[in-house]
């Protein structure tokens, strides 16, 4: 029995010690977020305008959620400003001067994929979410209509 509770007691500290860990692990992400958001000068006109065209794409997506078609199509422009985000990255690094007061892209790219493909992710992700309430909206009317059509026939060669 006291080595089941000598056991357990080295596990607690094991598990405490790395909830510690976590704890101030967490802390340094915070601070190199809050670092990174105050880094930016949220007032440059061309940041606005990025910022406005990310908020009218998931406007868009959440107005055309019934559009099968639309939805489509903002998914593939979704991924491939994703896909094309790395040669964005390179083509604005080499122009940030007729545009901006300061370069924010670096080469490993750390500005656009926060600011450009993480939002388009979040926007994917949101038509990938609607597409399976799509469709199982779908299999739901399908699968109604199969037993209506079952519940027929099972009338018909009853009467």
């Amino acid at each position: 029995m006291d080595d089941l509770k000598a056991l357990l007691n080295s596990q607690a500290d094991v598990i405490e010690k790395l909830t510690a860990e976590l704890r101030m692990g967490l802390r340094p992400a915070i601070d190199n977020f809050i670092g990174f958001y105050h880094a930016i000068d949220w007032k440059e006109p061309w940041l606005i305008c990025l910022l406005l065209f990310e908020f009218t794409l998931v406007l868009t997506t959440i107005l055309t959620r019934r559009n099968d078609k639309v939805q489509l199509l903002l998914f593939i422009m979704a991924f491939s400003g994703i896909y094309f985000a790395e040669r964005l990255n390179n083509f604005l690094r080499g122009n940030w001067k007729s545009f901006a007061k300061q370069n924010y892209f670096d080469s490993h790219g750390l500005f656009i994929s926060v600011i450009w493909s993480g939002p388009l992710l979040l926007l994917s992700m949101l038509i990938v979410v609607n597409t399976l309430f799509t469709l199982c909206r779908l299999i739901i009317k399908w699968k109604r209509a199969e037993l209506k059509h079952r519940a027929r026939l099972v009338q018909s060669k009853q009467e």
